[in-house]
Parts: C-alpha cells; structure tokens; sequence
C-alpha cells in the first residue's frame, strides 16, 4: 500500500520584549534559576497580571507578516493543568478568540518550485518554567527535579499551522521560514538552542488518496530543523510498520531522542476539554483599532518572501543565489552592502556565498560575527574587477583580512606587492625569459596538433605567474604566450 505523510506543527516562538507578558520581570536569558519569577508569575493571592502591549504589537506584526486576518477582539482564556513547572496551576493562553487569524506562509522546495502553507491561527500565551532533571550542584539531590521559574511568563506566540505538509523536507522548510519572518521582524532571535524558537509536530499517515486523516501523533518541544525532519522520519516509518502489521496508532504525546534517533510516548494526548477553558477574569479583551493594525503594517520591514523576488527581478541573482541571501536578515544585509560598495550584485553574491561563507563554516561563525566586514569585501571584490589583483591574490588579501591583518583591502595589497603587473612590456619580457628557459616545452608545443596546443599552454602560463609571484595579469600572459608560441611554429 502507498502511504500519504499528514503533518501540522504548533511552533512558539519566545517574543523579544524586555518583561513578561503580565508582569514587570525581566525576560533575560541565562540569570541565576528563580531570580527573575515575581509574585505575579508565581501566581500569588493578590496580585493581578497587566498586559504587554509590545508583545501585542509583536503578534500583530506577525500576523501582517504572513498576510493574516487581524481580529478586531482577542480575549485571553484560562488553560487549566498541573504541572510542576507551572506555579499557577493554569496557563494564560488564547483558545477561542486569537489575537492572528488566517494567514499564509511560503516555503521553497527542493525542486525550486514554491509553496503555501497555511496558518490556521497564531495566539498569545504565557511560557511555563523549566523543570531541570540533570544533578543540583554540590551533587546535592540525585534524582530529583529542580525548577527553574525564569522562564514563567516570558511572552510566546503559538503559531498553528492546517495540516497542508507532506514531507519532512517541506516541514522543516516551513520552520524556516517562520524562523525568517520572525527574525526578519525583530520580534524574536529564534535562537532555537536557548529556547526561543521550539515546535510541537503533528504527524500522521493515511492511505494515498484517501481524504481523511490518520490518527496523529504529537511530538513535544523539537529545538532543531534537523532534529524536526530526523522525528518526522522515524515516526512516520513507525505508524506505517504499525498499520501493515495489523496494529492500530493511538493519539498520544510523544517525546524525540536525538541520541537515540527514535520518538517514544510520553501520555495519552489531551483534549481541549480536558484543559476546561474559560475566559481570564483577570484580563479585558483586547480591542485593536484600524488606525493601529495600520500604523504596525507601516513598521514592517521587507520580508524575506518580498527580498527574495527583488533579489532575482532587479539584481538578476538565481532563485537559489536569492533565497540563499534573503533567508536571514543578517546575511540580506550583508549581501546588500557589499553589493552597494563593489557595485556588482553577481561578484558580490559569488563571494558572500563562496570565500565568506566557507570561512564562516570552517570557524562555526554567524554572518554577524565575521571578522571581514561587508565595506571590506565590497571593496577587495572592486580590486578584482578593475584589474588591481587577480583572483589568486584575492583570496590572500582575504585571508589577510580575516586574519585582522589590515584595516582595507587596498593596505593588505600595498603591503603585500600584490598589486597585478598589467604592463605589457613586463609581462612580454618574462614570457620571453620563460620561452628561452624551455627549450624542449616549446619543441614539444612545436610539434603537436594545433588542436592539442591549448593544454600545453598550461606550462608556460605557470611559469610566468611563478616569475611574477602571482601578480601577472593571467588573460594577458595568456594571449601573449599563444602569440609568441604560435609565431614560433
């Protein structure tokens, strides 16, 4: 039987405000565990939560992102369950009326083609704490579990997509994409390894060509778009290997192992009513007038999907060379001002993505952390266009720089005599002293087929960027060798 891949993912996103989303406390990563929990995210007799407007104006910006319906009203609900990291015993959140309605998303697919993935909603919600299983310090209490309330009521945003993705590859090129548009906005750092950005994935499987769905699983808190395609792929293999043995998949919440490549369960998965929603007594609904969905649309910056198709309709890029540069905000803005500085979009792509973006690999680098500065590379990639340095040379005065060895690219090429001999009377000179010391080359090149003469040429071109230490011009010591040898048949 041919089987169909069904999935759906629950991503949060931690919103980039200075305080919580009911509270005054910071939302600072890294601080001591519970030094940044106050009576509000404890949930203590008394107090009473004030909403974040940045975190509203931060959804809102999402929704306008990906092209949402923005509801007039939003209203915040109680989610009730225990849980140990969760001092209130609920967790505000946004069931029936979300502050993000429809919207879209478009991801790129291997083949170069597109596709829309839609949103069924995005809501607000508090963030719960952090349960630590690993050793307390001191080696005090083996297997016992602390609990870490920096992270109660730090704002998220769930973003709930339809059940539109059918591959592991289209899954995680959506999480890419969300990761984009959130970045791109400045509403979050989507830095997935401290937490910011996580996802629950949904999967099922059915029978192609059957219309309804399979039972699904959950799958909890992925923090990596390789670990979401490794889940998918296991998951889907087991549903498949459960159902043509004759067995029957349960809807459940189950966890990922990356060490041990493998999803397991973790409980029965929950229904809406077990959670037994109310409206928050605590908290009005939010009213957002026209003038202010308008103002926040005015605020959005260029978004990766609109960078993109500028980068292949006005600077004529490839549709790879245009999502590889516009998929984050840092490398687009690199990319733009080398662009700007050297004055052409195809070098400057060539090398962002080529010398730059090795060396970036190699050294575990973000963009924001190389040590070439965009100015620097847009002016090294001029030096190469007008002739000042040859290809060759380029790579070392980028090394130099990379290696803080000059402050401009025109220093490191003063300083170290790479400046290109395009003299014409230099260049003939050394071919005639390469031509005299090669007496068997040339009889060789004398007797061979025309046809043949071109690999030859190889030799003498070496030995001429040899005299001149690389810095020969190579199309002229090209053509002037061919007309010297040729004259010589």
């Amino acid at each position: 039987m041919q089987w169909e891949t069904v999935i759906g993912l629950e991503v949060h996103v931690q919103l980039a405000t200075r305080s919580k989303i009911f509270s005054g406390a910071s939302t600072a990563f890294g601080a001591e565990p519970n030094t940044q929990a106050c009576a509000v995210d404890l949930g203590l007799p008394g107090v009473l939560p004030v909403l974040n407007e940045q975190a509203v104006a931060m959804a809102v910006q999402f929704g306008l992102g990906i092209h949402a319906e923005i509801p007039e009203v939003s209203v915040f609900d109680r989610k009730n369950y225990f849980y140990p990291d969760l001092p209130k015993g609920y967790q505000t959140s946004q069931m029936y009326h979300p502050i993000v309605g429809p919207g879209e998303v478009e991801i790129a697919l291997d083949d170069g083609s597109t596709k829309a993935v839609r949103v069924h909603h995005a809501h607000l919600e508090e963030d719960a704490g952090k349960s630590l299983h690993e050793l307390f310090s001191n080696g005090r209490g083996h297997g016992m579990t602390g609990i870490d309330l920096n992270r109660a009521g730090t704002p998220l945003l769930e973003i709930v997509s339809e059940p539109d993705m059918r591959s592991a590859k289209e899954a995680a090129a959506y999480l890419k994409a969300i990761h984009s548009i959130v970045t791109y906005l400045g509403i979050s750092d989507g830095n997935m390894a401290e937490g910011s950005m996580r996802c629950d994935v949904n999967v099922s499987v059915r029978p192609k060509g059957q219309e309804a769905f399979g039972t699904r699983a959950e799958i909890k808190n992925v923090n990596s778009f390789r670990f979401v395609e490794r889940a998918i792929e296991y998951e889907v293999e087991r549903q498949i290997e459960l159902l043509e043995d004759g067995g029957t998949v349960i809807q459940e919440t189950r966890l990922f192992d990356p060490e041990a490549d493998e999803t397991r369960s973790m409980r029965t998965k929950e229904q809406a009513n077990d959670y037994r929603y109310f409206p928050c007594p605590d908290l009005l609904p939010v009213v957002l007038d026209q003038a202010y969905v308008d103002h926040l649309r005015d605020t959005l910056p260029e978004l990766p999907a609109a960078k993109r198709a500028r980068f292949e309709g006005e600077l004529g890029l490839s549709a790879y060379d245009a999502g590889v540069l516009s998929a984050s905000r840092e490398m687009a803005e690199y990319f733009e001002e080398v662009k700007d500085v050297c004055g052409d979009a195809k070098q400057a792509a060539n090398w962002v993505q080529g010398e730059l973006s090795g060396a970036l690999n190699r050294e575990g680098l973000a963009i924001g952390d190389s040590p070439v500065s965009a100015r620097q590379l847009g002016e090294l990639i001029r030096r190469v266009m007008d002739d000042t340095i040859n290809g060759k040379a380029a790579k070392q005065v980028f090394q130099a720089l990379w290696n803080d060895q000059g402050e401009s690219a025109d220093e490191v090429i003063e300083a170290k005599g790479l400046k290109q001999v395009t003299d014409t009377g230099a260049i003939e000179a050394m071919i005639d002293q390469v031509i005299a010391d090669s007496p068997a080359q040339v009889a060789q090149y004398r007797d061979a087929e025309p046809e043949k003469r071109g690999k030859m040429i190889g030799y003498f071109v070496g030995q001429v960027m040899k005299a001149s230490r690389g810095t020969a011009n190579p199309q002229q010591v090209n053509a002037l060798l061919k007309e010297k040898l040729d004259a010589l048949c």
